[in-house]
């Protein structure tokens, strides 16, 4: 890949960030990129393992010529970042973030931007439960999607060089509306989460099941909802307040769903639960068909030993 960009910034370093650094360096797609963090502890930490070809203590500095600025802080604080950095953005800069709710993101950061620069929001499916500068690693966009979701009166010629960037760091992309992209992840994402951190709250309060036996037999499938379960409080925590009527309405039908299937456990009715598992199971099907999974068993688990 060549060039896309003379100087990307990048705002807020954690996992998202840092792979994006990785990933930029391993194909070449930046001259120069900067980067801030709120903390001081984080911006030391980045400068100690060489992330950020320049980590700056203001974020004024970060964004000062920058071709393309990324905010990669939780959506709460997002339109507040913005607010910030908008005196210093360079004319014809494009602005995008890597929130997973994209609606509320818009209407909180589009009022505070310059008109002569270019907001293009994005949305890479991507992440580990690991959180922090450390935590990046240049493959962690190799063949996920990152969804592209320019606004109406977006540039095109902003759009494609954001497009062009996510796929030079291995990511395949789509364009989606922010309304549409809410409910896609409020059924693939939020409430998935919300669940998982629903049963793990619930194993916390059943006390006659002992948490080293929660621990010990955790491959039966409860393992798997820590996982998700694990992810950053404050990223979901400004997730769910983001993306409110999308998720509500995905936990209402998930709820009518949950009564139905109650209802044939307890009248017996073997036939309902046997369908319901079938058609579910060729989902999962259709995901590693599509490349987004494997079918190795235990999900394709190293072994101890």
């Amino acid at each position: 890949m060549s060039q896309v960009y003379d100087r990307v910034a990048l705002i807020g370093l954690g996992l998202i960030a840092s792979s994006m650094f990785w990933a930029m360096k391993r194909a070449g797609l930046a001259g120069e990129v900067t980067g801030y963090a709120r903390s001081a502890e984080t911006r030391d930490t980045a400068r100690e393992i060489g992330l950020c070809d320049r980590v700056c203590d203001s974020m004024a500095e970060a964004v000062k010529d920058a071709d393309l600025v990324v905010l990669c802080v939780p959506v709460g604080a997002m339109g507040a970042v913005a607010a910030e950095i908008a005196p210093a953005l360079k004319p014809g800069a494009t602005i995008s973030d890597v929130g997973s709710v994209k609606a509320e993101v818009i209407a909180a950061v589009a009022p505070h931007l310059p008109e002569n620069v270019h907001f293009v929001p994005a949305h890479p499916l991507a992440g580990t439960e690991h959180s922090g500068p450390r935590s990046g690693f240049a493959e962690l966009f190799d063949e996920r999607w990152t969804l592209i979701v320019p606004m109406e009166n977006s540039d095109r010629g902003a759009v494609g060089r954001v497009n062009a960037l996510w796929q030079g760091m291995g990511a395949f992309t789509e364009e989606m509306d922010a309304e549409h992209h809410d409910l896609v992840l409020a059924v693939t994402s939020h409430a998935p989460h919300l669940i998982a951190y629903t049963m793990v709250g619930v194993a916390d309060d059943l006390r006659r099941v002992t948490d080293t036996e929660v621990i010990k037999y955790s491959a039966a499938g409860f393992r798997d909802f820590t996982r998700i379960a694990a992810s950053d409080p404050t990223m979901w925590r400004d997730v769910f307040l983001n993306n409110k009527d999308a998720t509500l309405e995905i936990l209402g039908r998930f709820t009518e769903e949950l009564f139905a299937l109650q209802r044939a456990i307890r009248t017996g009715d073997g036939d309902h639960l046997h369908a319901y598992f079938t058609r579910t199971r060729a989902v999962r099907r259709g995901i590693i068909e599509a490349g987004q999974d494997t079918d190795a068993p235990d999900f394709g688990r190293a072994k101890k030993g």
